[in-house]
């Protein structure tokens, strides 16, 4: 099947159910693909063709069968040879430090979200700059030849790093800047529009990053208190898992940011915790504890993760972006 082939196929009328008027209601939430009818939640979606939950349900019954039929999705029980084989299309993009890159067991991953913490300072922008270059490098340096999506909520992204980083690997900086798509948050509802739109614009740019700089800020600024602590925790809850399924069925990395707070009960040890609650804790793949050092040099410290073992690394933070100390 050729590439045009498949596309056509991929189309989200393909699918019994769906006619002209749900499928231009599909269209006008940016659902333009069967994959893109699997990202979203199903009371979402019911919002959005005007329909009941089962109806959803139904659709993505027969969004899964078809995925299935065309290999692009593996079927709800499977040997753990299958999965085990299923690992090698991830892919890794290099962080530009080595020894992070060895933390991590090959920089970041594809399939996964990232989840990068610590206080001010410590890195977590000028990592999402270097990645944001790196994933444009060809393979054998460390990136995936393709452009990157930043979300910025805080306004720290900075095109002029992309330039100093892009220049330091050798790349045209004006090149790299045209492979980096933008998107300023302007608080928690509109971050929240924006990666409803995300597979739309992956499919556009063919992008296999995507980066949320900071991802939790805009919902801690916005909803203060007990009494919307649920609210919030629920909003989070929905905006973490359409980025796990855009992770896995789009086979892009999603690297998130977060603040930091210190836990008032906490009376030995490191008080430091990352805000989200268990909302966040639970959905990220991998969580990375970043802290301050000597100089330039930061701590990076794997403090999640299904697979790497407990382990930190010391990187540094330079003019050309994130790199080993001297």
């Amino acid at each position: 099947m050729s590439e045009e082939e498949r596309e056509e196929e991929m189309e989200i009328d393909t699918l019994p159910g769906i006619g002209p008027a749900t499928k231009q209601k599909l269209t006008s939430a940016g659902i333009y693909t069967i994959v893109d009818l699997l990202v979203y939640s199903p009371t979402y979606l019911a919002e959005v063709i005007g329909g009941s939950v089962e109806r959803v349900f139904k659709l993505q019954e027969e969004a899964r069968k078809k995925l299935q039929q065309l290999g692009l999705l593996e079927e709800e029980f499977v040997t753990a040879d299958k999965i085990y084989e299923k690992t090698k299309e991830v892919a890794y993009i290099s962080t530009g430090s080595k020894n992070l890159d060895n933390l991590l067991q090959g920089g970041v991953e594809t399939r996964a979200i990232t989840e990068f913490y610590g206080e001010y300072g410590t890195g977590k922008t000028q990592i999402c700059h270097t990645l944001a270059v790196n994933v444009q490098l060809p393979p054998d340096m460390g990136g995936l030849s393709c452009p990157a999506i930043y979300l910025d909520t805080e306004m720290t992204f900075k095109s002029e790093r992309i330039v100093q980083i892009a220049t330091a690997r050798g790349l045209d900086p004006y090149e790299a800047l045209k492979k980096i798509t933008v998107a300023k948050a302007r608080g928690a509802s509109h971050l929240l529009l924006l990666i409803r739109d995300l597979p739309k614009r992956i499919r556009e740019t063919k992008a296999r990053l995507v980066v949320i700089d900071s991802a939790v800020a805009p919902f801690r600024a916005e909803y203060i208190g007990r009494g919307h602590l649920s609210e919030r925790q629920q909003l989070l809850n929905v905006m973490m898992h359409d980025l796990i399924r855009m992770a896995e069925l789009y086979n892009v990395a999603v690297v998130i940011t977060n603040q930091v707070q210190a836990a008032p009960d906490v009376l030995f040890g490191d008080p430091t915790r990352p805000i989200g609650g268990h909302v966040v804790a639970h959905a990220v793949t991998y969580r990375i504890y970043l802290r301050k050092a000597k100089g330039t040099n930061r701590i990076a410290s794997i403090v999640d993760s299904p697979r790497h073992p407990p382990g930190e690394a010391v990187f540094s933070i330079s003019p050309d972006g994130i790199k080993d100390p001297a």
